[in-house]
């Protein structure tokens, strides 16, 4: 059922096109999915989110098992049904999750025991429940169970967790039963070559559907983090779908796709909408500003989201500081919109064999961080056509 291929690649970079086919549909690669933690992309429609181009979302296990419980989802039908997306979904495991509450959760061989956020109640994720929650919920694409250490961890303990990772890996891929779902392996090792090495050739050797660089942007300087996937992206198939998990700015965007990812998530783009941060081909746009408030301009001139075509940005600031509901659904819109268009025109670039081209200017200067601007070549000057 799950089928990737490679239709161009660009002769100056690693960066190629390609196409996904999944149960529920088609997605066309490098692609930026939108975060639905529980299954809803914050202050989006699924109608919504077709509008603007989107074409697949990532929930995630952990908090789906936990609230609403996967009983209730499976009587509405399956996530699909549930949450009335009908294109495709990849779920993460909650492995990071877990992780990242490490005084709620003790860990061992057999997997990791957890108290709730929500109630206190004690659960235990296994590799093997991880999976059959997902093929419970019915998507697309699932995640094994992974440890994700925090940044600034030695060796040793980066080896035992990129070692327990493959392990739980190896059960996880045996206890798959349904073939309409995919299953990516996850790559860890934290920021040690030879252990992303290690683990990329072993997880390719187990054969899975796609693969996934996990373990990074946790911490870490975001030159290390592209230096790290570097590496790691010599040893995964070209065959197959590479997956960066939690990345990033728009610039890390084309930079990724660069070094040969196909696939991105990042809570970026809406979180930055709901405190009135909105994206824009020259940086980002503090629209709570007093010098916006009486601005008869859209958000960015020729964007094509309904935002920018119907509100001006005194409009968006009085939303924002009157704290309006609306704020945060238009300046997702829009936020969402100019993501899905980064996609769009990469994928145009590669189609037509002028990438690099398009590349250039993001690819200049030192890797940003999280939470630097959007890269401009110069003040004013766009760096793309949307």
């Amino acid at each position: 059922m799950f089928r990737f291929s490679v239709t161009h690649t660009d002769s100056h970079t690693q960066a190629r096109l390609g196409c996904m086919m999944t149960a529920h549909g088609r997605v066309q690669t490098p692609a930026f999915m939108p975060v639905a933690t529980q299954a809803t992309v914050k202050a989006m429609t699924p109608r919504e989110l077709r509008e603007i181009g989107a074409e697949i979302i990532l929930a995630n296990a952990y908090h789906l098992y936990l609230r609403p419980g996967l009983e209730r989802i499976e009587q509405a039908g399956g996530l699909h049904r549930f949450m009335a997306w009908d294109g495709p979904i990849l779920t993460d495991s909650g492995g990071f999750q877990v992780f990242s509450l490490k005084s709620l959760c003790r860990l061992s061989e057999q997997g990791v025991e957890f108290r709730s956020h929500l109630d206190g109640s004690v659960h235990l994720l296994t590799p093997e429940s991880v999976i059959r929650a997902q093929e419970r919920l019915g998507v697309d694409i699932a995640m094994v169970l992974d440890e994700c250490p925090p940044a600034q961890v030695s060796f040793a303990e980066a080896e035992r967790a990129q070692a327990l990772t493959l392990r739980w890996a190896e059960r996880a891929r045996a206890s798959r039963t349904r073939d309409d779902q995919a299953v990516f392996g996850i790559v860890q090792g934290g920021v040690f070559p030879e252990l992303r090495e290690q683990s990329a050739r072993a997880l390719v050797e187990l054969g899975f559907c796609g693969y996934a660089i996990g373990g990074l942007s946790v911490g870490e300087d975001p030159a290390v983090t592209h230096a790290t996937a570097a590496h790691t992206v010599r040893f995964l198939p070209a065959a197959r779908p590479r997956y960066i998990m939690g990345v990033g700015t728009p610039t890390q965007l084309v930079r990724y796709v660069a070094l040969g990812c196909d696939m991105f998530d990042c809570v970026m783009p809406t979180r930055n909408a709901r405190n009135g941060s909105l994206f824009t081909r020259t940086g980002r746009l503090n629209i709570r500003r007093a010098e916006f408030a009486s601005d008869p301009r859209p958000v960015e001139e020729g964007c094509g989201c309904y935002t920018c075509q119907n509100f001006s940005r005194a409009y968006l600031r009085h939303l924002a500081v009157a704290g309006e509901i609306l704020s945060a659904r238009l300046n997702t819109i829009h936020n969402l919109y100019f993501y899905q268009s980064l996609m769009r025109t990469m994928r145009a670039a590669l189609a037509a064999g002028r990438f690099a081209d398009f590349a250039r200017p993001f690819l200049a200067g030192p890797e940003p961080a999280a939470d630097a601007k959007a890269t401009a070549s110069k003040e004013g000057e766009a760096l793309w056509e949307v």
